[in-house]
């Protein structure tokens, strides 16, 4: 092996890890050095649990050809996993692959460290050997870097790495050590950024995508706040506490179901989730303009009724109960910033305009409308030519009443 390549790669690992290199760069960069310095590398896995509403972990590879993608995020493999995410599918591949893996076997056992030379007698020990042989390896290694419990985040308690190679008399002991040398650097340069990318995610999943990135970017002090022009959408659920009242076992699948409906057609027109509280979604939408604002909160009304109303048909087909939504929208500045205690800090978005657009929301039950919409709202731009008139009403808390719109479904 050359000894100063080899010597490189531990301080080559720490920067990757402190420079927040991807998972993807640093285990590439780091399996074409040991090539270069004498480690015959052939393949090389690396998965590490995260936590992420939707998926379970991720997976990277190196040595597996154009074919095979290097990063793969894989879903539940387990029931318990399943039960804990809240999640309602699970990952049926991913979850047959792992309880085959040799990694499996490790966590069940206790083992760190497995080694197996590839041939007739070691084919059926695990499915993944067979793949192997037919690629032409002749050894693989295994070595799980567990977290201590304090180190431990979620289901994120160690990096799992494996490496194959195709030299005929597999690897030889100095090579052996030399891997089991390098697991831990790499595993904590792996820990490192992907602890990093799991902050940004949890501030994005429960605080929304604006206030996390405020949040990530050191605005955490109470009192700071920014007075910015913004779309305010007001959303709940028809007849949410009835359904509750007569199936509760339905009530957070009933959410999540709507909710998926919703808060997808919020952001996939720019807007973003400031809260969800029971079955409410107060969103926000900034823009250099305020028609362009409006037009998209627009646009994300249409895309929310239109998936609900998809919605509804698939769950009447499985038996399962259905609501509508009620939207208020309205526009005008708010202050967006840290408001609690010393202790417990929130970014919430507040002022005048916040309580006129749940009041308006309010209405729709009243007036029978699934969407209001303020005078301010369709007073941009062209927006009234897509509206029609409701008639004018007296809001409570609001100093003098105001017309009121919904969507013209014929414009």
């Amino acid at each position: 092996m050359n000894e100063a390549l080899f010597d490189e790669l531990p301080a080559w690992l720490i920067q990757a890890g402190l420079a927040g290199t991807s998972e993807i760069e640093i285990v590439s960069g780091f399996c074409d050095r040991c090539v270069a310095a004498g480690l015959p590398i052939a393949r090389a896995l690396m998965f590490v649990d995260t936590l992420h509403p939707v998926y379970e972990g991720r997976l990277l590879r190196w040595g597996y050809g154009p074919t095979e993608l290097p990063l793969l995020e894989y879903g539940r493999t387990s029931a318990d996993a399943l039960a804990a995410s809240g999640s309602q599918v699970l990952d049926v591949d991913a979850a047959r692959r792992w309880r085959e893996s040799p990694h499996y076997q490790m966590l069940q056992t206790g083992d760190s460290f497995l080694r197996r030379r590839l041939d007739v007698t070691t084919i059926d020990e695990f499915p993944v050997f067979s793949d192997f042989l037919a690629a032409g390896m002749t050894d693989y290694v295994a070595i799980i870097n567990r977290f201590a419990p304090g180190g431990v985040i979620g289901e994120m308690d160690g990096v799992y790495l494996s490496w194959a190679t195709r030299v005929p008399n597999g690897f030889s002991n100095d090579q052996i050590a030399a891997l089991q040398h390098l697991a831990p650097y790499l595993a904590l340069a792996v820990k490192s950024v992907s602890l990093a990318r799991m902050t940004g995610t949890l501030m994005e999943t429960y605080l929304g995508r604006g206030a996390g990135q405020r949040v990530l970017g050191g605005r955490i002090v109470r009192g700071i706040a920014e007075r910015i022009d913004a779309v305010i959408w007001f959303s709940d659920l028809r007849g949410f506490t009835r359904i509750t009242d007569t199936a509760p076992e339905q009530a957070i699948p009933l959410l999540n179901d709507y909710f998926d409906a919703i808060v997808s057609a919020i952001h996939g027109h720019g807007g973003d989730v400031v809260q969800l509280v029971g079955d409410g979604a107060f969103a926000i939408f900034t823009a250099e303009d305020r028609a362009r604002g409006c037009g998209a909160a627009l646009s994300a009304a249409v895309a929310a009724r239109e998936g609900i109303v998809e919605l509804n048909r698939r769950r009447v087909a499985h038996g399962k109960p259905t609501t509508d939504m009620y939207l208020g929208l309205h526009v005008g500045e708010v202050f967006y910033g840290n408001v609690g205690s010393r202790e417990r800090l929130a970014f919430p978005v507040v002022g005048p305009a916040v309580n006129e657009a749940s009041r308006i929301a309010a209405m729709c039950r009243s007036v029978d409308q699934p969407v209001l919409i303020s005078s301010a709202f369709a007073d941009v731009g062209d927006i009234k030519r897509r509206l029609v008139s409701v008639g004018r009403y007296a809001l409570r808390g609001v100093a003098r009443p105001q017309e009121l719109f919904t969507l013209d479904l014929t414009a």
